[in-house]
């Protein structure tokens, strides 16, 4: 199965759809374009759709439904979890400002504080 992300006329993204492989088959090749005619016969010519792939083999990320679509980049962007996390240009994933404690216990950002808190009776 293939997936397919519908933008707006800003590159965001608003919906994901599964296609079946078979609508992507141009003389036993798949076929981005396509893919792409199929999904505009069923929601309109108007359309605007991008391939995504789920096991994140192209375009750096799965799309999301909020995300972004950076096209000079050819990449999905998720949506920005907080106002302080910073996008990581090799990976185009969100990164909070100080890393998590890698201590086997549970955090939580607390964008107030700028800082990881311990979640209650997670301690390891």
């Amino acid at each position: 199965m293939a997936h397919f992300a519908q933008l707006d006329e800003n590159n965001v993204v608003t919906q994901v759809i599964v296609v079946h492989n078979n609508e992507l088959m141009d003389n036993g090749v798949e076929s981005e374009a396509k893919g792409i005619v199929f999904c505009q016969s069923l929601f309109g010519a108007n359309t605007n759709w991008k391939q995504t792939s789920y096991n994140k083999k192209f375009r750096a990320n799965y799309a999301s439904v909020g995300g972004i679509y950076d096209p000079s980049n050819d990449v999905f962007i998720g949506v920005k979890p907080e106002p302080s996390w910073v996008l990581n240009q090799n990976t185009f994933q969100w990164e909070p400002p100080i890393p998590c404690p890698n201590d086997g216990n549970a955090y939580v950002w607390d964008e107030a504080t700028q800082s990881w808190v311990l979640v209650p009776d997670q301690e390891a």
